[in-house]
């Protein structure tokens, strides 16, 4: 959960406050050297693979915690969720490293390198056209049926428990009683189906425009307006899914909201001691 957040709170720095806000209103600024808009495109990309990825990871452990009982004891613990964090990190790293390399000069002055602008041949070499097939597959191709895939199995197996728990306590009790563990139970049903819902609904729009403009080879966008306004609503729908689900986790884990609180106490509890 805290990679989660680091993830979508880099997304909010970099993929928003620099890249949509900094970038078209401050021209003159450093953002402009070459190198520098090379290493903000390369860690915007990281950043929306870690946040992506990390929900999957931590979907995964859920569906862990909740379906997979004898593996729950090897597998929930600090060790493999700092393990799972550092693997998720650096592939997402790598994976990304080819952004750095896609852009090159718009112009130079006085041997400074400006802008960014693909490199010559970008959409028609084989190995561009590759590697961004592989970077589409890993987000957001691949984790959309993960999730859906790990949710579905966690909420069958909730129900079945409910089922079961539902008939062993009508033969105990005779009549039907509030149950908290079955509200438990349901509120993490409708927390599983938010999640991916939101998750789903976020990205399609992000999905159908790349498998458009890679079945058509569009690069340049020569339409009207409302073409642009409409790329520019599917990337603020892409970048709202980073925030959706860990403001979800956070608002809906008493541990998580307790930690919060401690982080904002302790300055102060520095200053009384």
């Amino acid at each position: 959960m805290v990679s989660m957040s680091i993830a979508d709170l880099m997304i909010c720095v970099f993929n928003v406050t620099v890249d949509s806000i900094f970038w078209k209103y401050f021209p003159d600024s450093f953002l402009k050297y070459t190198n520098v808009c090379r290493f903000s495109a390369f860690i915007q990309a990281s950043s929306v693979q870690l946040s992506v990825w990390s929900t999957v990871s931590f979907t995964f452990d859920r569906f862990v915690i909740i379906c997979c009982q004898k593996l729950k004891l090897k597998y929930c613990t600090q060790r493999t969720a700092t393990v799972v964090v550092i693997i998720v990190s650096v592939l997402s790293i790598l994976i990304n490293i080819p952004v750095y390399f896609r852009y090159e000069p718009y112009y130079i002055i006085g041997d400074i390198a400006w802008g960014c602008q693909a490199v010559t041949g970008y959409d028609s070499y084989l190995g561009w056209r590759a590697y961004k097939w592989i970077a589409h597959l890993s987000v957001p191709l691949l984790p959309f049926p993960l999730l859906v895939l790990l949710n579905c199995i966690t909420v069958s197996h909730i129900f079945v428990a409910n089922r079961a728990r539902r008939a062993l306590k009508s033969r105990s009790n005779g009549e039907s009683s509030s149950d908290p563990e079955m509200k438990n139970r349901r509120t993490s049903i409708i927390l599983l189906f938010t999640i991916v819902g939101s998750f789903i609904v976020l990205w399609s729009p992000v999905v159908i425009l790349h498998i458009c403009f890679d079945i058509t080879q569009s690069t340049l966008f020569p339409g009207p307006k409302s073409l642009y306004l409409a790329i520019r609503i599917t990337l603020l729908l892409m970048y709202s899914s980073s925030c959706t689900n860990t403001c979800i986790y956070a608002l809906t884990q008493r541990r998580f909201r307790q930690e919060i609180m401690n982080i904002v106490k302790y300055p102060f509890t520095l200053i009384v001691k």
